[in-house]
């Protein structure tokens, strides 16, 4: 028996039959790459060559003792309003989807009231309750009460924020959490629950993964939103980052260098979460696509073992 062997279709300039293929030009995109990166280098010397921008001094503040502690200050704050603010918001979102009318309804309050107040006046509220609530007492629902405290002595300015910060964001985590639960197809649910496989393992396995594609972008927008969004506790007097910078540019007259230096943190620490955002989606990412496009750290590498090898290459001509 022969095999029969089957020829590689002739390519098209081996072929004088097929016709020419006119190779295309473009050259408006090499008119527009180049008036972009006239723009791109003209602001760049404006900011190594102008005065105003004083780096001298923004150099000489960036890393101050003063500053760093105020950016520890800012942190915290973001990590405890993350962390309390997805727990509260978890909760409001299990409400929501709940079948019981009673959480549908205080869940959705919920999330309508903080929505509606702006973050500025829920902050200022909290730093001012004690106003309406001199003492507060824990004990049994319209009885005895078992301790009782003085708020002021309990809630201080940066638990003010952080009560403030944490219950602002769970309105927006609730629905980003809602959202990222109703994008699993009830199918998965239905064949999961088919298979006999557990309530637990069911979330575990089948529904956080699906929901965590949905829920990560939205959520570390939420999360970059509030480490910026600190800066408005700045109206409290609470010495995280922009409050610190304005005091030492109140007493110096610095403004400008000051705030670059507020803003080139808040670029740093948001650029560190957009990395951290960048692995989460590629982890969770496992299972919907057949292969993951490489890491840049990846292309990179690839890049330089293939410049690498081609080196020799050409030296042996």
């Amino acid at each position: 028996m022969s095999a029969s062997v089957t020829a590689a279709p002739p390519r098209q300039q081996d072929d004088p039959e097929l016709p020419a293929v006119a190779r295309q030009y473009h050259p408006w995109r090499w008119v527009v790459a180049i008036a972009a990166l006239v723009v791109v280098a003209q602001f760049a010397h404006g900011l190594i060559t102008n005065p105003g921008w004083d780096w001298p001094t923004f150099a000489q503040y960036f890393t101050a003792d003063s500053v760093l502690a105020a950016l520890q200050v800012t942190i915290e704050l973001t990590l405890w309003g993350t962390v309390l603010g997805f727990v509260l918001g978890t909760l409001v979102a299990v409400g929501r989807l709940s079948n019981n009318p009673v959480l549908q309804v205080i869940a959705w309050t919920y999330v309508w009231a903080f929505r509606s107040i702006p973050l500025i006046v829920q902050l200022l509220f909290w730093f001012n309750i004690a106003y309406l609530y001199k003492h507060l007492s824990i004990g049994i629902p319209f009885g005895p009460a078992f301790v009782d405290f003085e708020v002021n002595g309990v809630i201080s300015g940066f638990t003010a924020a952080v009560i403030g910060l944490a219950l602002h964001q769970a309105a927006y985590a609730a629905e980003i959490i809602r959202a990222g639960y109703l994008a699993v197809d009830p199918g998965q649910l239905e064949a999961s629950a088919a298979l006999g496989i557990p309530r637990w393992r069911q979330f575990r396995t089948v529904i956080a993964p699906q929901a965590m594609r949905s829920i990560l972008p939205n959520a570390t927008n939420e999360v970059i939103s509030l480490f910026k969004g600190t800066s408005i506790v700045s109206v409290m007097a609470i010495a995280e980052l922009f409050y610190q910078v304005q005091v030492i540019f109140g007493r110096s007259g610095r403004v400008v260098p000051l705030l670059m230096v507020a803003t080139v943190w808040y670029v740093v620490l948001t650029t560190v979460l957009s990395i951290v955002q960048y692995y989460l989606e590629r982890h969770y990412a496992k299972g919907a696509t057949r292969e993951l496009p490489p890491t840049p750290l990846q292309r990179v590498r690839a890049f330089l073992s293939e410049a690498t090898t081609a080196v020799p290459r050409g030296a042996t001509r």
